[in-house]
């Protein structure tokens, strides 16, 4: 009797080793957005004066092409750095700050244009006020025109999408600079729908965004 007692106890805690041995953790490729880099090197912040969001979005019309363009400051960041190497940051832009820079001429059609994307129709500013970028991964470009490539998620009016973007970095002297390359990203996709009615012409769904990021190291 003690014999069989035994070998069910044996057998159950057998049974039970091998499921929580099944259970394990997978190890982390690093093919998915959800993983954020390492953060234990020297802090750095940015320098909300020195950075900006540049933007251009474009309207087509019959005969010709037409296009705006203009900046959005950030509101703050920070970023990580070891051993002369990026290894994470976070960006948050001031929606609010969303201007033209092409109508800088003319301060009526400005205003005008500027409330326009910061309406309803477009970014909604009072709603969302802010957007953000968080890299979630550093990796070392070694050939064309940038030194490395970031992956990342992407958030406009609450909505958050995975986004890569290559860049030039730098990390020298207590300062990390980022560069990214000029790119296209749909609108639509971040519940930007607005379209203009077809006698004015036919607003792209592609906005173009290039991240200029100035950080200091934190004293």
């Amino acid at each position: 009797m003690k014999r069989k007692l035994f070998s069910v106890v044996f057998s159950a805690f057998l049974a039970s080793f091998i499921i929580v041995s099944c259970k394990k953790e997978k190890p982390v490729t690093g093919e998915s957005n959800d993983v954020v880099t390492a953060k234990d090197g020297a802090q750095f912040t940015v320098d909300t004066l020195n950075s900006k969001v540049e933007w251009k979005g474009y309207k087509i019309f019959k005969s010709e092409s037409t296009s705006h363009f203009g900046i959005i400051k950030f509101e703050s960041g920070d970023v990580t750095a070891k051993d002369g190497k990026l290894q994470s940051g976070k960006f948050v832009a001031d929606m609010t700050s969303l201007t033209s820079e092409d109508l800088k001429k003319d301060a009526a059609q400005m205003e005008k244009l500027n409330g326009h994307l910061k309406s309803g129709d477009f970014f909604e500013v009072e709603k969302f006020p802010t957007a953000s970028y968080e890299i979630t991964k550093v990796s070392p470009l070694a050939e064309g025109d940038y030194n490395t490539v970031l992956d990342g998620n992407l958030t406009i009016k609450g909505i958050t999408k995975p986004m890569q973007f290559k860049a030039n970095v730098s990390v020298k002297d207590g300062v990390v600079s980022i560069a990214t390359e000029p790119k296209d990203i749909s609108r639509k996709e971040f519940g930007v729908e607005f379209q203009s009615p077809v006698e004015n012409g036919v607003i792209k769904d592609e906005i173009t965004l290039q991240i200029n990021v100035k950080a200091l190291e934190k004293k």
